[in-house]
Protein backbone atom coordinates (compact mmCIF):
# COMPACT_ATOMS: atom_id res chain seq x y z
CA UNK A 1 0.00 0.00 0.00
CA UNK A 2 1.13 3.52 -0.88
CA UNK A 3 1.13 4.62 2.88
CA UNK A 4 2.70 1.92 4.20
CA UNK A 5 6.73 2.85 5.43
CA UNK A 6 8.99 1.46 3.50
CA UNK A 7 11.23 -0.58 5.09
CA UNK A 8 14.73 0.73 5.46
CA UNK A 9 17.47 -1.40 3.92
CA UNK A 10 20.26 -2.35 6.49
CA UNK A 11 23.31 -0.33 5.99
CA UNK A 12 25.91 -2.75 4.17
CA UNK A 13 29.67 -1.71 3.64
CA UNK A 14 30.67 -2.10 -0.19
CA UNK A 15 34.46 -3.16 0.30
CA UNK A 16 35.06 -2.72 -3.49
CA UNK A 17 33.89 0.87 -3.54
CA UNK A 18 35.71 1.80 -0.60
CA UNK A 19 38.84 0.57 -2.12
CA UNK A 20 38.30 2.43 -5.73
CA UNK A 21 37.44 5.41 -3.96
CA UNK A 22 41.00 5.40 -2.01
CA UNK A 23 42.54 5.02 -5.52
CA UNK A 24 40.44 7.66 -7.47
CA UNK A 25 40.77 10.50 -4.76
CA UNK A 26 44.41 9.81 -4.45
CA UNK A 27 44.48 10.04 -8.19
CA UNK A 28 42.34 12.87 -8.62
CA UNK A 29 44.93 14.59 -6.25
CA UNK A 30 47.90 14.44 -8.26
CA UNK A 31 49.21 11.59 -6.23
CA UNK A 32 50.99 8.11 -7.66
CA UNK A 33 51.36 4.72 -6.94
CA UNK A 34 54.77 5.39 -8.51
CA UNK A 35 55.35 8.46 -6.43
CA UNK A 36 54.84 6.59 -2.88
CA UNK A 37 57.13 3.88 -3.90
CA UNK A 38 59.72 6.18 -4.74
CA UNK A 39 59.68 7.34 -1.35
CA UNK A 40 59.46 3.40 -0.32
CA UNK A 41 63.03 3.08 -1.87
CA UNK A 42 64.38 6.25 -0.74
CA UNK A 43 63.86 4.63 2.81
CA UNK A 44 64.94 1.69 2.27
CA UNK A 45 67.23 0.87 -0.56
CA UNK A 46 70.18 1.57 1.53
CA UNK A 47 69.34 -1.49 3.75
CA UNK A 48 68.42 -2.92 0.45
CA UNK A 49 70.65 -2.35 -2.06
CA UNK A 50 68.72 -4.75 -4.62
CA UNK A 51 65.00 -3.70 -3.54
CA UNK A 52 63.32 -3.11 -6.74
CA UNK A 53 60.56 -0.71 -7.48
CA UNK A 54 57.91 -3.37 -8.22
CA UNK A 55 58.68 -4.35 -4.67
CA UNK A 56 57.57 -1.49 -3.41
CA UNK A 57 54.65 -0.59 -5.61
CA UNK A 58 53.38 -4.43 -4.21
CA UNK A 59 53.73 -3.04 -0.45
CA UNK A 60 52.56 -0.18 -1.06
CA UNK A 61 49.06 -1.82 -2.54
CA UNK A 62 49.48 -4.10 0.37
CA UNK A 63 49.37 -0.96 3.28
CA UNK A 64 46.61 0.53 0.90
CA UNK A 65 44.08 -2.62 0.38
CA UNK A 66 43.64 -2.64 4.08
CA UNK A 67 39.97 -0.98 5.61
CA UNK A 68 41.90 0.98 8.27
CA UNK A 69 44.05 2.82 5.68
CA UNK A 70 41.86 3.89 3.33
CA UNK A 71 39.21 5.05 5.87
CA UNK A 72 42.37 7.37 6.77
CA UNK A 73 42.73 8.46 3.52
CA UNK A 74 39.45 9.05 2.11
CA UNK A 75 38.91 10.93 5.61
CA UNK A 76 41.45 13.00 5.17
CA UNK A 77 41.29 13.77 1.55
CA UNK A 78 37.52 14.56 2.21
CA UNK A 79 38.79 17.29 4.85
CA UNK A 80 41.30 18.84 2.24
CA UNK A 81 39.05 19.25 -0.82
CA UNK A 82 36.59 20.95 1.95
CA UNK A 83 38.65 23.64 2.99
CA UNK A 84 39.82 24.30 -0.47
CA UNK A 85 35.84 24.68 -1.22
CA UNK A 86 35.98 27.12 2.24
CA UNK A 87 32.91 24.71 3.42
CA UNK A 88 34.22 24.37 7.01
CA UNK A 89 33.19 26.12 9.93
CA UNK A 90 35.85 28.47 11.38
CA UNK A 91 37.94 28.35 13.26
CA UNK A 92 38.76 24.40 11.69
CA UNK A 93 38.59 26.36 7.83
CA UNK A 94 41.65 28.67 9.12
CA UNK A 95 43.33 26.04 10.61
CA UNK A 96 43.55 23.21 7.90
CA UNK A 97 43.48 26.16 4.82
CA UNK A 98 46.81 27.39 7.03
CA UNK A 99 48.16 24.10 8.19
CA UNK A 100 48.31 25.64 11.59
CA UNK A 101 51.71 24.56 13.44
CA UNK A 102 49.60 23.49 16.82
CA UNK A 103 46.82 21.81 14.74
CA UNK A 104 47.96 18.13 15.06
CA UNK A 105 44.74 15.98 14.13
CA UNK A 106 46.51 15.26 10.54
CA UNK A 107 49.40 13.60 11.96
CA UNK A 108 47.12 12.01 14.28
CA UNK A 109 45.53 10.57 11.11
CA UNK A 110 48.46 9.67 9.70
CA UNK A 111 49.56 7.54 12.76
CA UNK A 112 46.72 5.18 12.40
CA UNK A 113 48.47 3.87 8.89
CA UNK A 114 51.71 4.43 9.90
CA UNK A 115 50.87 1.80 13.08
CA UNK A 116 49.32 -0.68 10.64
CA UNK A 117 53.07 -2.46 10.23
CA UNK A 118 54.44 -2.05 14.04
CA UNK A 119 55.73 0.89 16.08
CA UNK A 120 59.22 1.01 13.29
CA UNK A 121 57.13 2.74 10.90
CA UNK A 122 57.24 6.03 13.20
CA UNK A 123 60.79 6.12 12.81
CA UNK A 124 60.36 5.88 8.95
CA UNK A 125 57.78 8.60 8.93
CA UNK A 126 59.05 11.14 11.43
CA UNK A 127 62.37 10.94 8.60
CA UNK A 128 60.40 11.99 5.70
CA UNK A 129 57.70 14.21 7.12
CA UNK A 130 61.21 15.99 8.68
CA UNK A 131 63.22 15.55 5.15
CA UNK A 132 60.26 16.15 2.71
CA UNK A 133 61.47 14.22 -0.48
CA UNK A 134 59.61 13.85 -4.03
CA UNK A 135 56.15 13.75 -3.77
CA UNK A 136 55.79 15.92 -0.24
CA UNK A 137 57.64 18.17 -1.41
CA UNK A 138 54.99 19.19 -3.73
CA UNK A 139 52.02 18.75 -1.55
CA UNK A 140 53.62 21.32 1.16
CA UNK A 141 53.96 23.89 -1.99
CA UNK A 142 51.85 26.72 -0.75
CA UNK A 143 51.92 28.23 -3.90
CA UNK A 144 49.23 25.94 -6.03
CA UNK A 145 46.79 27.09 -4.46
CA UNK A 146 45.76 23.34 -3.38
CA UNK A 147 45.60 22.72 0.13
CA UNK A 148 47.15 18.96 1.32
CA UNK A 149 47.53 19.31 5.16
CA UNK A 150 46.33 15.64 5.27
CA UNK A 151 47.32 14.64 2.15
CA UNK A 152 51.34 14.84 2.49
CA UNK A 153 50.95 13.50 6.14
CA UNK A 154 48.91 10.24 4.61
CA UNK A 155 51.31 9.83 1.81
CA UNK A 156 54.30 9.87 4.09
CA UNK A 157 52.63 7.62 6.48
CA UNK A 158 51.34 5.14 3.84
CA UNK A 159 55.05 5.04 2.74
CA UNK A 160 56.65 4.47 6.06
CA UNK A 161 53.80 1.64 6.61
CA UNK A 162 55.25 0.26 3.35
CA UNK A 163 58.63 0.36 4.37
CA UNK A 164 57.55 -1.30 7.69
CA UNK A 165 56.40 -4.05 5.47
CA UNK A 166 59.38 -5.24 3.43
CA UNK A 167 61.70 -4.70 6.66
CA UNK A 168 59.25 -7.40 8.32
CA UNK A 169 59.46 -9.25 4.90
CA UNK A 170 63.16 -9.27 4.61
CA UNK A 171 63.41 -9.99 8.21
CA UNK A 172 61.55 -13.15 7.85
CA UNK A 173 63.61 -14.16 4.58
CA UNK A 174 67.31 -13.81 6.45
CA UNK A 175 65.33 -16.32 9.03
CA UNK A 176 64.20 -18.73 6.82
CA UNK A 177 67.53 -18.80 5.13
CA UNK A 178 69.23 -19.82 8.43
CA UNK A 179 66.35 -21.66 9.68
CA UNK A 180 65.13 -19.89 12.57
CA UNK A 181 62.16 -19.90 13.78
CA UNK A 182 59.29 -17.21 12.59
CA UNK A 183 55.59 -16.11 12.78
CA UNK A 184 53.50 -18.08 10.37
CA UNK A 185 51.96 -15.25 7.87
CA UNK A 186 55.96 -13.74 7.74
CA UNK A 187 57.58 -17.13 7.12
CA UNK A 188 54.54 -17.77 4.24
CA UNK A 189 55.36 -14.86 2.39
CA UNK A 190 59.14 -15.48 2.76
CA UNK A 191 59.14 -18.58 1.65
CA UNK A 192 56.97 -17.69 -1.64
CA UNK A 193 59.99 -15.30 -2.19
CA UNK A 194 62.64 -17.45 -1.72
CA UNK A 195 60.93 -20.00 -4.22
CA UNK A 196 61.03 -17.10 -6.60
CA UNK A 197 64.19 -16.31 -6.58
CA UNK A 198 65.30 -20.36 -6.79
CA UNK A 199 63.48 -20.65 -9.75
CA UNK A 200 64.90 -17.32 -11.59
CA UNK A 201 67.46 -18.70 -14.13
CA UNK A 202 71.07 -16.95 -13.58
Amino acid sequence: MADEKIAKIPYSLNSKAVADATKFWLNKRGVTLEEIAELVMFLQQKYYPNLTMDECIHNVEMVLSKREVQNAVLTGIQLDVMAEEGKLFSPLQDMIENDEGLYGVDEILAFSIVNVYGSIGFTNYGYVDKLKPGVLQRLNDKTTGQIHTYLDDIVGAVAAAASSRIAHRKQAEREIELELPHTPEDREEAARKLAEYDETPE
